[in-house]
């Protein structure tokens, strides 16, 4: 075993963690968060949410659950690649397929260990989340200054729109729903209200949670006009999750969007889809310092009382004192006091910034999906 690094990770201000370096090799330029969810790192590495991003986990047994198939949130991992504690953990579990290590280096993904991550983390905390570079080489040559310059020169997530760079690239129509033993992913069957997801980068699961709750679900590009999305005659449309500064991505999903509420039917929206619906309705986003990721983050209901807690992974937030008339606040986080929910009164449109779907996570909030079926159903009923 060799007893220099073989990995690196720069930050822009010139400071240099060394470690062991796995997965593929070569160097990748990104910005750096940490996520604190003590389960599934393969599901946040599959995360579209993820793009232009280099994720530093805070717990330290990374690899244990291996990887397989059916935990990909989407068909490759987005995520540039990992920073952890410990040596990736060999797998230990009767689903896994393939070791951690040997998956990453199949897509192109770059990891380092041996790494102080309650040092990195705080100094995301403390200064934001920083631009990096992360390089891994077997025999340990790494030209400091360039990878530097390459964290100072990446311009960031403001003003980026990366929905466009995950999004599908066609439509299609979605039937699978949840995981459940003894069967695992099963279909589903029979009629039922038809629902459009538009893609700002979604989860497998959050489409899997839209079937689950009774829905027909048609998944349509990021790009889509509302002419084209109104064309399927849908009793409800879906804003999903997404990479990117919502700003960036508004700029043509905010016009369909307010086509859509203009049809006056069921909206739902999580995460960037949270945030581009704000837009729409008037309000305003703005980049935090380190953002929220993690699986154990407490959000209270406004409406209810009721504090549950949620899985997350966002870096921008709805200004919840930029809100108009007629649009309340429903959710807010209790870390911080940042927005985390919105709705239009007496309309079924509303929104969160946590992922009710989790994968990982707890499922406190299952229940949003349950509420736009509710309303989506209500709709056909009224119409038939």
């Amino acid at each position: 075993m060799s007893d220099h690094p073989t990995a690196c990770l720069v930050l822009a201000d010139g400071t240099i963690f060394y470690g062991k370096g796995f997965g593929a090799t070569g160097m990748r330029v990104a910005e750096l968060c940490f996520n604190t969810a003590m389960t599934g790192y393969q599901e946040i590495m599959t995360d579209p949410s993820y793009a232009g991003q280099i994720v530093t986990f805070t717990f330290p047994h990374i690899g244990n659950t291996g990887t397989n198939t059916d935990d990909d949130e989407t068909a490759d991992p987005v995520a540039e690649g990992m920073v952890v504690k410990w040596d990736v953990t060999e797998p230990s579990n009767w689903r896994a397929q393939a070791h951690l290590v040997d998956w990453l280096a199949s897509t192109g993904r770059v990891g380092i260990g041996g790494i102080d991550t309650r040092r990195l983390t705080r100094e995301i905390r403390q200064q934001g989340a920083p631009h990096v570079a992360l390089a891994h080489d077997p025999d340990g040559n790494f030209d400091i200054e360039a990878m530097v310059k390459a964290a100072r020169d990446f311009s960031g997530l403001e003003g980026v729109d990366l929905a466009k760079d995950v999004t599908c690239a066609q439509s299609y129509r979605w039937d699978e729903m949840r995981w459940a033993w003894p069967d695992g992913y099963t279909k589903r069957e029979g009629p039922a209200p038809r629902v459009v997801a538009l893609d700002y980068g979604a989860k497998r699961n959050i489409l899997r949670c839209l079937a689950s709750a009774g829905m027909d679900v048609t998944v349509m590009p990021a790009t889509t006009t509302a002419e084209e999305v109104l064309a399927q005659s849908p009793d409800g449309v879906f804003l999903s999750n997404g990479p990117g500064d919502p700003a960036a991505t508004g700029v043509y999903a905010v016009p369909t969007i307010k086509g859509v509420l203009a049809a006056d039917i069921p909206v739902f929206g999580i995460c960037l889809g949270h945030q581009m619906l704000a837009l729409a309705l008037g309000a305003k986003t703005v980049k935090m310092n380190h953002g929220h990721h993690g699986a154990n983050h407490p959000v209270k209901d406004n409406t209810t009382g009721k504090v549950e807690i949620t899985s997350m992974n966002h870096g921008f937030t709805v200004d919840s004192q930029s809100l108009p008339a007629g649009v309340s606040e429903t959710h807010v986080s209790l870390f911080d006091g940042s927005n985390c929910g919105i709705a239009v009164e007496g309309k079924p449109i509303f929104s969160v910034q946590h992922h009710p779907e989790a994968s990982p996570g707890p499922q406190d909030s299952f229940y949003l999906f349950e509420r736009f079926a509710d309303a989506v159903k209500s709709r056909t009923k009224t119409t038939a």
